[in-house]
């Protein structure tokens, strides 16, 4: 674990930071791969950001450590002003506080969408009726009510991807990280995809944090990382008109 003092950087305005990376760096194993390397940066509450960059780049390392799957070597990474360390076990951070979309889904092909909504509820002191009514309604938020009987085989792609969200919603985290959300979807299953996270965004104010290399998606974001090498070497507004002010 991180040994690194608990103490979160004096330069970032913590009322209305959600998260805060400083000096994240992250080596495997050999000690000769460098995945990260010294990455700061702090994302707002209800911020809409998009992480770029060529394959190899560090990206879906840094989402790992931004959503407690996996740990820095070196520095940290703070949630409403608390090192994720004080966290530990993450396991229930992970439950309650962010929400993860992946690229390939991961629903459980035995169990219908409805039931798969409910996953992340069966760790929480909801009854069964509570569950079923707020997988329900998440389903209607992302329209899919009519299919929510349906096995995931039975589904399109695109219809997948969209119970995936639905289900990363189910414990209203106030973070959603996703991994390539678009990377297996057509255009009008992308562009689907693309106006739900926008709704979210601007509905419920989540703080959406995405990996891509869809330039569609980049654009729809407020702020664009660009990270190459596990460095970062751009922050800047999605319309790329040059560097965001650090905050």
């Amino acid at each position: 674990m991180n040994s690194r003092a608990a103490e979160v950087p004096r330069h970032v305005p913590l009322a209305n930071c959600l998260l805060c990376a400083e000096r994240l760096s992250k080596f495997y194993p050999d000690g000769r791969v460098q995945a990260l390397d010294d990455l700061s940066f702090h994302i707002a509450r209800g911020e809409y950001v998009a992480v770029m960059g060529p394959s190899g780049s560090g990206k879906s390392t840094l989402l790992n450590m931004l959503g407690a799957l996996d740990r820095p070597t070196s520095g940290e990474v703070y949630f409403e002003g608390k090192p994720l360390a004080e966290f530990y076990p993450w396991d229930g951070f992970r439950s309650e506080q962010v929400g993860f979309v992946f690229q390939s889904f991961h629903l459980l092909p035995a169990l219908t969408a409805l039931e798969n909504v409910q996953i992340p509820m069966l760790e929480t002191r909801r009854t069964a009726a509570e569950r079923k009514a707020a997988a329900e309604s998440l389903l209607e938020l992302v329209g899919l009510a009519s299919r929510r009987d349906h096995l995931p085989q039975a589904l399109s792609v695109g219809e997948r991807q969209r119970v995936a969200v639905a289900r990363a919603l189910a414990n209203n985290p106030p973070l959603l990280l996703a991994d390539e959300p678009t990377g297996n979807l057509d255009s009008a299953a992308a562009e689907a995809v693309l106006d739900l996270f926008a709704r979210l965004h601007s509905e419920r104010r989540l703080t959406l944090v995405v990996i891509t290399h869809d330039p569609a998606l980049s654009r729809r974001a407020q702020r664009v990382l660009r990270l190459k090498d596990g460095r970062l070497i751009a922050d800047e507004p999605a319309g790329g008109n040059g560097p965001a002010s650090r905050r």
